[in-house]
This record gives C-alpha cells, structure tokens and sequence, in this order.
C-alpha cells in the first residue's frame, strides 16, 4: 500500500477516517505458503507488521495510540511476558507518550522472560511484584490521575477496528489471487480482539472463511462468548459512526479450540514445542512458545483432518529475539 493511502477499512467506510489512527504499521502484511509443513498450509505473516516490533498488537495500537499526545502517560496491563504490554511501550514511547506496564506472574518461558526483561531494563517499568488484583488496582490508581487507559490485549471495539481492517485487507489479497480462497483461518484466542475483528471483517466483506480461535488463555477470559460480545460492539461503534447496518457473522463462523491450552497461560506443551522445532527447521520461520506454536499445533491438526486451504495468522515477532531489530 502507497504510504499515505487509505488502508482498506477507510475505503469501505469513508466516515471512519475521522477516527484517529497513528501509522505504526506497514501494510498489507505478506501471506506465504507453507507447503513445506503441509500442502494447502498458508501463513498471514503479521510478526513483520512494523518496525522494530511486528505483530498482531500493531494494529490495534494504531487507532488506541491513535491521538496521543507527546508527554502524555498511557498505562496498560498483562501478564509478567505480555508482547501487548511490550508492544505498547514501545509504541507509545516511539509516539512521545509516557508508558506505564503493570503486570502480574506467570509461567516462565524463555521468550516471556525476555519480554520481560525488555519491559524492565529498556523501558523503565516495574517488575512483577504483586498480582492480577495488585496490577489491575495500580493501573486504576494511574488512570484516575490522567493517564490514558489501554485494556489487556487492546481488545476494545476501537482496537478492534485495526483487526477488522486485517480481515478486509486479506480479503483483496484473495480478491487479487495472492492467496486462494480460504476455507478456515486459524488464530491464537487471548483476549479476543483479532478473533472478532477477523469474523466480523469477513462478513462484511461477504468471504464465507471459518474463522478459528485456539484458546492459550483461562477459559473465563477466552471464550466464544466473550468474542461474540466483543464482535457485537465493534459493530455498533461502525454503525454509530456510519450510519450503515452492518452485517454480523453467521453462527457457525467462529469456532474455539480449547484442546491445546496444556493447563496454564504461558505453559509450552509438547506439541507445540514439536511443531515450532519443526516450523523453523523446515521454513526457518520461528514460532513463539505459547501463542504461536499451541495455535499452529491446532491448525495443523485441523489442516489434516479437514483438508482444504488453512490460513495460520502469525501473531509473534520473533527477530528482536534474535537480535535482528532493536527495539530502542
């Protein structure tokens, strides 16, 4: 996309340029075939979204972080290795703002310790000091003093616009045969907003892709209730603001995986640290432990059962693991 262009959202719905957005990001994301895993497998490559830091965070950070201010305090919340509360550091700080991350424990993985080791050492935040109660209540005490609020995961119906442009984007990608068209795209189920944002963009866009959620989160938070009122808000926010009525998916075109949760947020299981070992060895693509790599045992399995064409959405951004982007 030329820089300056309307993103495909805008096109679609002229009224939502007046929602601020910050160009964080660089668009469309590549989608590559992966027929070295298996035929038919095909990635969206969203880990290479933005510089220094990709992933699916990207998007909705640039209408959340969209009329930020220089100097202005942003606070956001997560887990110990939360990529949202890195990616909202790094973003908000490369925007002139003030970040503020609160964070609670969790199983330790290598990356999830050098997500927090960043948030620490290059950004100036808090460790792990209390609780999910603890971190939620500090963030409250910094709101109730200015700062401007972001939720864990960014999954509001503004964030949630950035995954709705995702899902409209894709859907010229296959309206242009860079990709066929899709049978399921298969996504990793944290907070919810890239599922509803894919859901809800497809039906706008009349594609009829299954959309798939593979939860790597407690169930009271990943649940296809939660992201079916999550899809209905982002639609009302679009009416409000366009005057159009706008198309809800059908009932059966969002599915969750809870099979490959392994028991823990942050808990890596053995299958998907098999498939990430054998993703990189075969694609030389590395998968995170957790997110990544549960969802793509998911898609996989899925692949293999259903057959047809498999779009595997890559959430993660592995190169500032290996030194390949910095991210100050």
């Amino acid at each position: 996309m030329e820089p300056g262009a309307p993103i495909p959202l805008v096109r679609r719905f002229p009224a939502l340029e007046q929602i601020s957005r910050a160009r964080i990001g660089r668009f469309p994301t590549p989608v590559t075939k992966m027929t070295a895993l298996a035929p038919g497998l095909w990635f969206k490559r969203e880990d290479l979204s933005a510089e220094p830091l990709g992933g699916n965070k990207t998007r909705a950070l640039e209408f959340l972080l969209g009329d930020v201010r220089a100097g202005e305090r942003v606070v956001t919340v997560g887990a110990a290795g939360s990529t949202h509360a890195l990616a909202t550091a790094v973003y908000a700080r490369q925007l002139g703002a003030h970040p503020i991350i609160y964070r609670w424990p969790q199983e330790m993985t290598d990356t999830a310790a050098a997500v927090s080791d960043r948030l620490v050492r290059d950004f100036d935040q808090p460790g792990v000091r209390r609780g999910l109660v603890g971190a939620y209540a500090r963030a409250l005490l910094a709101r109730l003093r200015g700062a401007r609020w972001i939720p864990a995961g960014g999954s509001t119906p503004v964030g949630i616009l950035g995954q709705v442009n995702a899902a409209l984007e894709l859907n010229e990608q296959v309206e242009g045969g860079v990709i066929p068209r899709l049978d399921r795209v298969v996504v990793p189920l944290g907070t919810g907003g890239t599922l509803a944002g894919l859901a809800l963009g497809f039906s706008i866009a009349d594609l009829e892709t299954e959309v798939v959620g593979v939860r790597v989160v407690p169930r009271v938070v990943g649940n296809l209730a939660r992201v079916r009122r999550l899809v209905s808000r982002t639609a009302r926010l679009i009416e409000r603001r366009t005057g159009e009525r706008i198309p809800r998916p059908r009932p059966n075109a969002i599915h969750v995986i809870h099979d490959f949760y392994g028991g823990a947020y942050g808990r890596a299981t053995s299958a998907g640290t098999e498939v990430a070992a054998r993703c990189l060895a075969l694609t030389g693509v590395e998968i995170d432990p957790t997110y990544g790599a549960k969802a793509l045992a998911a898609a996989l399995a899925l692949h293999e059962r259903e057959g047809g064409i498999t779009l595997f959405w890559l959430s993660f951004d592995a190169r500032w693991l290996r030194g390949v982007v910095a991210l100050d």
